[in-house]
């Protein structure tokens, strides 16, 4: 830890970027903090984000300056291999399982419809991981990969062949040309690679929904709009509002219900395995 007082523009950026992370009810990357801070007038270009934005928040966290701590954001781009550790002996092993274990039951046999969310922004996973249940979904990143592609299509001709559901993929993405393009070229890639037929919904951003929730324009590009300016009331409302029409959550209630009494039972069956093993050792 540091001595680290910043003071003028870049103390309010600290405070105001720490208001954001507090609004919203799950864990945000850099990138969607300096989107909302860049809509808001802290910054002026998107190269600012290098330039400036992740030197003083790196610093900030580095000094845990305020309420800001190291892990204060997500990093959605890396993940450790840890490997060689585990159980202290086989009776801690049976009930680190026993704690652990949770049945996953196939929630789609019991739907109308195979649903899938597809995104423009990778940044944003965590929202709409928050804001969905059971739902694939699938970041793009900006304009995704061939491969990326390729096996999203045969994930849907595998959905097909296990359901029998007429498939819907719900689309979300900013409101500017690019986002058009990124939009296009992934149905159609998709399609052309995939046997199976889906509805392609485009949810937003729409210009209905810029107007309504107020976001305000790149300031780079006068006339477009990023999903990340979103208020947070305003994505829940836009992704469970598309989402709501094709799921039932009567059925995806019954399913987690099972799985809450299979998960119990096996944990006590698992419990009396310690005993078990206890005894013939």
């Amino acid at each position: 830890m540091t001595d680290y007082a910043p003071h003028g523009k870049t103390a309010a950026m600290l405070d105001r970027a720490a208001e954001l992370v507090d609004s919203v009810p799950y864990r945000v990357s850099a990138r969607w903090l300096f989107y909302r801070l860049l809509q808001e007038g802290f910054f002026d270009k998107k190269t600012d984000y290098s330039a400036k934005f992740l030197k003083a928040i790196s610093t900030a966290r580095h000094s845990f300056y305020g309420s800001w701590r190291p892990d204060t954001l997500a990093d959605e781009t890396r993940e450790a291999i840890i490997r060689g550790d585990g159980s202290t002996d086989v009776p801690a092993w049976l009930n680190l399982i026993a704690d652990r274990l949770t049945c996953h039951l196939d929630k789609w046999r019991s739907q109308n419809y195979y649903v899938e969310l597809w995104f423009e922004a990778r940044a944003m996973a965590q929202q709409f991981e928050h804001y969905t249940k059971h739902v694939t979904l699938r970041p793009m990143g900006g304009q995704p990969s061939i491969p990326y592609k390729w096996n999203t299509a045969k994930h849907l001709d595998r959905a097909a062949n296990a359901y029998g559901l007429p498939i819907v993929v719900l689309y979300f993405g900013d409101l500017d040309k690019a986002g058009g393009v990124i939009s296009e070229v992934v149905e159609r890639d998709v399609r052309t690679w995939c046997s199976a037929n889906f509805e392609f919904v485009h949810c937003g951003l729409t210009s209905e929904q810029v107007n309504e929730w107020n976001v305000p324009e790149n300031p780079e590009k006068p006339g477009e709009f990023q999903w990340e300016a979103l208020p947070d009331e305003g994505a829940q409302t836009i992704i469970t509002e598309a989402v709501s029409p094709y799921l039932r959550q009567d059925a995806f209630s019954e399913m987690e219900r099972k799985e809450t009494e299979a998960t119990r039972w096996v944990r006590v069956q698992l419990a009396g395995l310690v005993k078990d093993w206890k005894a013939i050792r």
